[in-house]
């Protein structure tokens, strides 16, 4: 395991994380040493290569696939995790839509999309695995929101609604569960290159004071920290990882 094993004997549900940043997510926590359950909705190949990238790391993984955004889904995910595992001690809700639409375009179909997957899935998601970090004492959830989400997202106001909304559940679960010995904190990422792309775009380089983007292993560090014991004074917060742009 490359970055040592501080989490060994937990199991993490990363949802989204077939790809970019929740496969760089699942991959370092397995390096931490962690069990890893596997989510996505759609390509379960990719999913399966995550979970094969995983085990090669010497960690065990799950396939869970199903959408967040349906709350029978989450419970049949939620289930074959524990059923596997018998626990979840760290739970990242990584999976996110961000379609692109004028807010006067937009639909009540399109609303719900984005807010049941963001909002509504990381809500139920957190209800299914909360009752189990009480019991042991000891618990860690992650929630994401986005630079441009807390702006404002040009034509994506459903984004930054279902953002905003992850944001206050947030810090009421921190209010909530701190004295249970569980954590809850927000990760901004800034402009992340995803894994298939090679170079920066100099464009949106050009407003980054640290001269690059972003990869998705900065969001993975990140996480891996929040969810160590290192980190146990630290929740209810919102951790800006954009290389400083102005948020």
């Amino acid at each position: 395991m490359q970055n040592g094993s501080r989490l060994t004997g937990r199991t993490a549900f990363v949802s989204g994380s077939g790809q970019n940043i929740g496969r760089a997510i699942a991959l370092r926590l397995a390096d931490e040493g962690c069990a890893i359950v596997v989510n996505g909705s759609r390509d379960s190949a990719a999913a399966e290569q995550t979970a094969a990238m995983v085990r090669e790391r010497g960690a065990e993984a799950l396939v869970a696939m199903g959408d967040v955004s349906d709350a029978q889904a989450v419970q049949t995910i939620a289930k074959a995790a524990l059923e596997r595992f018998g626990r979840v001690d760290i739970l990242v809700n990584n999976a996110a839509v961000r379609p692109h639409k004028p807010f006067l375009e937009t639909t009540d179909e399109d609303w719900s999309r984005v807010i049941d997957t963001a909002l509504t899935g990381a809500f139920r998601l957190s209800r299914a695995f909360l009752p189990g970090m009480v019991d042991n004492g000891w618990g860690r959830i992650v929630n994401f929101a986005g630079m441009k989400a807390i702006r404002g997202y040009f034509e994506g106001a459903p984004i930054s609604a279902a953002k905003h909304g992850v944001w206050g559940m947030t810090k009421a679960l921190s209010e909530e569960f701190a004295p249970k010995g569980i954590t809850a904190n927000v990760i901004s990422p800034g402009q992340i290159r995803k894994e298939t792309e090679t170079v920066d775009d100099p464009k949106r380089v050009a407003s980054i004071p640290v001269g690059s983007m972003g990869r998705p292993e900065d969001i993975a560090g990140t996480v891996a920290f929040l969810v160590s014991d290192d980190a146990r004074f630290v929740t209810g917060q919102m951790i800006a990882v954009n290389g400083g742009e102005e948020t």
